[in-house]
């Protein structure tokens, strides 16, 4: 039995996952927030809960907001800020008295989807995730690519390629930049952007509030169809940027701005005046497991013949 954790910023899920893939059982708690402490209770918590109501012992994997730094074995890029700085694979470890794996929770997203998701049998898989940020995670043959530095898919902090004059410098990233890529494709940049053209107040529609400007180009206001087609655009060339060096087989986008339909539509048609070949074959896909990725790919951070090393207590 694998158990996948998935630690967000507002709740903490965790699934027990049989071989062939199936929740066994889930559950979730609120993320208690900004208290490192008690988040590793919280995990611990639904962990034994997990294991005490199927009567057996499980691996445990989890995705973070964040990554392990190879440097300093230490929480780094992390958006819930009271993991940052902490051993939190070794403090998680020694809680549950066995092995942990901790990954991105868009790396956890991308393995998913490869391993028996929308990039299924595909042979490189390239996850998104479009939310209230931007990330992403490589899969190859499979496997997890995490990267030297544990930072492999992390476009949404490289500049916005071929940039126009209007989009020069770009916003301002809290990374200390200016002109990410996630300062144009984040759900509160597609919502700043439409509130712009209406010369709207900037907080009237609230914060992220991306699924508003949606909404409001399908019910055919001209300033959010105007705003989702620059999204678009830039969409594209984001995604050019990464089919250039890794051409993947497969594009699979997640968070909540993944489910704008016509996005599955127009990319295909928008990416070859960006991409350095005369054709695309990559898809792009809809995720098949949605808000079930993050437990799910967690889980899957143990393959089915470490699962004894996975059980282990430590002497």
């Amino acid at each position: 039995m694998r158990i996948g954790v998935d630690l967000g910023g507002t709740k903490i899920e965790a699934a027990a996952l049989s071989d062939d893939g199936t929740i066994a059982l889930r559950r979730r708690v609120p993320t208690p927030q900004g208290d490192y402490d008690a988040t590793l209770a919280a995990v611990t918590a639904l962990v034994a809960a997990l294991e005490r109501d199927l009567g057996r012992r499980g691996s445990v994997g989890i995705g973070i907001p964040g990554a392990i730094s190879p440097a300093s074995g230490l929480v780094k890029n992390a958006n819930s800020t009271c993991l940052i700085g902490q051993p939190f694979d070794r403090h998680m470890a020694a809680r549950l008295a066995r092995p942990v794996r901790v990954a991105n929770d868009a790396n956890c997203f991308a393995l998913s989807e490869a391993v028996d998701g929308a990039g299924q049998g595909a042979a490189s898989v390239f996850g998104v995730i479009l939310g209230t940020g931007v990330g992403g995670g490589v899969v190859v043959g499979g496997k997890l690519h995490p990267g030297v530095n544990a930072i492999a898919g992390e476009w949404g902090h490289t500049p916005l390629p071929r940039p126009r004059a209007a989009e020069r410098p770009g916003p301002a990233c809290y990374c200390g930049r200016s002109g990410c890529i996630e300062t144009f494709l984040s759900g509160p940049a597609l919502a700043r952007d439409w509130q712009a053209g209406r010369k709207a107040p900037a907080g009237k529609h609230g914060p992220g509030d991306g699924k508003a400007a949606v909404a409001a180009a399908e019910a055919g206001d001209r300033h959010a169809t105007a705003a989702l087609a620059r999204y678009q655009d830039r969409l594209a060339r984001a995604l050019a940027q990464v089919i250039n060096i890794l051409d993947p087989e497969v594009v699979v986008l997640g968070g909540g701005l993944s489910k704008i339909e016509i996005l599955y539509e127009n990319l295909p048609r928008l990416l070859p005046a960006h991409v350095f070949s005369d054709r695309v074959d990559t898809r792009i896909l809809p995720p098949r497991h949605g808000d079930s990725s993050g437990v799910r790919g967690a889980a899957w951070l143990w393959d089915k013949a470490e699962l004894p090393q996975a059980l282990e207590t430590p002497r």
